[in-house]
């Protein structure tokens, strides 16, 4: 279509936008409906999920009485379920291949299972079963080699064809809570301890690298799938924090905005957002590079959120929680599934386009940012922002009354590190 572009001949083309992305923001508040379906079957709290590397509608789950299930996400149904430990199923992961998956469990053992359901007839056996010396907490899979890492009292990493570890990695600590290879850099792994260190190893070396030990405890961390030296850690303190693992000295980014201990978080395949779930019986989607949520999904049958994963087509998000359900959600909570129109897709991006030129103006911004909240969230969330002010005014005043520079004023990023040790 040819079009003159010259401004006094459309005299009300910004007023004109203006309101189609007025309009265009309203209904995507209108089609806001993120929650799908939810997967019940389990008989306790579902404790730990893995993704099928190769199968995007395959998912497995681990609860809390040992038992492990296979899960179909299109028909929405458990395909196969294993009586795998007695007592927790404390992590699982599966391999890079896909034909098989690792489970570890408070029974201190690691068990390898065929993917596969067995045949007719054929009993439900592990592959591999490896006794272990201690109570393992978590386990993670080398993204290409037959290697993977468990971790308790100490990191071990494994060769899946023997029965000992090949290495063992320590730095001084008690029980380490969880560990994870970098999907970039495959020999680097990090791990969250409970005296609240945050620990890089190297595999080729046999030995850690540098820890950062912040002011709580770290529940666990995930690696940014896009970008090979940032993690994001999931903090007791109620935030996330963004690191570059090149300068630990402070955090890329704090994100704050939970109001209970932050139990799990999962990248986007994309690299640019990643889920969170909390103590606080929501999950919520983080920008990578914005400090507040975009979007935070509740129910009101759902309590503590235990485990969060991002599937990889980057379309749907899986949290497990405490009261045995695994619940589905949409990324993109007003998105339209199924087979779009050109038309339709043409008018979805022109929207999103209006919506980004006038996302800063206040009518817009106040309606693509409001959120209903359960009223214990928004009570701690008022609470909670009288405590910060407090704080605050507090500090102001001692630095008011004090000798200049006796009270340095300390950046947020720098708050919550300790110390850096290499």
């Amino acid at each position: 279509v040819p079009r003159n572009y010259d401004p006094a001949l459309h005299p009300f083309e910004v007023a004109r936008e203006y309101v189609r992305a007025l309009n265009a923001t309203k209904l995507e508040r209108v089609f806001a409906k993120p929650f799908l379906s939810s997967l019940d079957g389990h008989r306790d709290g579902v404790n730990c999920m893995a993704k099928h590397p190769k199968s995007l509608s395959t998912v497995l789950s681990g609860a809390c009485d040992g038992e492990v299930k296979i899960w179909n996400l299109t028909k929405r149904q458990c395909i196969r379920t294993i009586q795998a430990h007695e007592g927790f199923v404390r992590g699982m992961c599966a391999r890079f291949c896909g034909t098989s998956f690792f489970t570890v469990g408070d029974d201190k053992t690691v068990k390898q299972w065929k993917m596969e359901s067995p045949e007719y007839g054929e009993e439900e056996e592990p592959i591999h079963t490896i006794l272990g010396k201690t109570v393992y907490t978590g386990i993670d899979h080398h993204w290409k080699e037959p290697v993977f890492a468990t971790c308790g009292h100490q990191v071990d990493i494994w060769d899946e064809q023997r029965t000992s570890p090949k290495c063992s990695l320590t730095w001084g600590f008690d029980s380490i809570s969880s560990v994870k290879f970098n999907p970039i850099e495959t020999y680097l792994l990090g791990s969250c301890a409970s005296d609240r260190n945050i620990v890089l190893y190297d595999m080729r070396k046999s030995t850690p690298l540098k820890k950062v030990i912040l002011n709580m405890r770290t529940n666990t961390l995930c690696w940014n799938p896009m970008e090979a030296f940032i993690f994001t850690a999931a903090n007791e303190d109620y935030n996330l924090y963004t690191f570059d693992m090149r300068f630990l000295e402070s955090p890329v980014m704090v994100h704050m905005d939970h109001v209970s201990a932050v139990l799990d978080v999962d990248y986007s395949p994309t690299g640019k957002e990643f889920v969170s779930a909390s103590f606080d019986k929501s999950i919520r989607i983080f920008p990578v590079d914005k400090g507040h949520s975009r979007e935070v999904y509740h129910t009101k049958r759902m309590q503590h959120v235990i485990t969060v994963k991002w599937t990889s087509d980057n379309k749907y998000i899986l949290c497990g929680s405490d009261e045995m359900n695994i619940r589905l959600w949409k990324a993109n909570a007003s998105e339209k599934l199924g087979v779009l129109a050109p038309r339709e897709k043409a008018a979805m991006n022109y929207n999103q386009k209006l919506k980004e030129k006038f996302q800063f103006h206040p009518q817009i911004r106040r309606i693509a940012r409001h959120r209903h909240l359960p009223k214990s969230i928004y009570c701690q969330i008022k609470e909670q922002r009288i405590m910060r002010e407090a704080r605050r005014q507090k500090e102001l005043n001692r630095r008011k009354h004090s000798k200049p520079g006796s009270v340095p004023f300390v950046p947020e990023r720098k708050k919550h590190i300790v110390a850096v040790v290499k």
